[in-house]
């Protein structure tokens, strides 16, 4: 059976438990406490060198870290990877932009206010990441004007990989009350088949 090594609370792990319950792909959760250093265990640096989850194991073995890696291995051959060449390339795209548009200024924000609950020792931190946070918000509201999901109106890896810091932006303090698209595209998600909280 799959493993997958994930924090709960982490939207990158969230990501992943989403697709493979959507895929009906058994898997076992191992959870790692990075508030414990646990992801920086010499045992666990045997499965991902750069120290973070989460991490797949493959029923062969093969170790696989990186969200939107995890995403693209496991769609493949899937409805929710493409088979047209240029959705696939927008598809990437789309993990791109998460996770240097949107995942460094929604996510860390989040993690440090409602994981870590320091506010006040990063808030220096967090006010330069309103702006960048903000800014992905208004692309992906922009995008969603005339369309239902991100690529080729239909729900792929691009959403799962999106959804999962967006809607939990508010832990971050980021409003969306100014983004009804997004609003909209968060309660279509919700509806998909077999949707799994990001507690689950």
């Amino acid at each position: 059976m799959l493993k997958l090594y994930q924090s709960q609370p982490s939207g990158n792990c969230y990501k992943i438990r989403l697709l493979l319950t959507q895929l009906d792909i058994p898997f076992e959760k191992i959870e790692i406490d990075i508030f414990k250093k646990e992801s920086r265990t010499s045992e666990f640096l045997k499965k991902n060198l750069n120290g973070r989850v989460p991490v797949v194991e493959t029923e062969s073995g093969r170790f696989l870290p990186e969200s939107n890696a995890i995403l693209f291995y496991l769609s493949e051959g899937t409805p929710f990877f493409p088979d047209d060449r240029f959705e696939r390339a927008q598809v990437m795209q789309w993990l791109f932009f998460e996770q240097y548009s949107h995942e460094p200024y929604i996510a860390t924000s989040r993690y440090w206010i409602s994981l870590l609950k320091k506010p006040e020792e990063y808030r220096q931190q967090l006010e330069q990441k309103r702006e960048p946070g903000y800014a992905a918000l208004r692309v992906m509201d922009e995008h969603l004007s005339d369309r239902e999901f991100f690529v080729g109106d239909r729900y792929t890896i691009a959403d799962i990989a999106l959804f999962a810091y967006t809607h939990v932006a508010d832990e971050g303090n980021f409003d969306l009350l100014g983004f009804s698209k997004i609003l909209a595209w968060i309660e279509r998600i919700k509806a998909r088949p077999k949707y799994i909280s990001i507690q689950e």
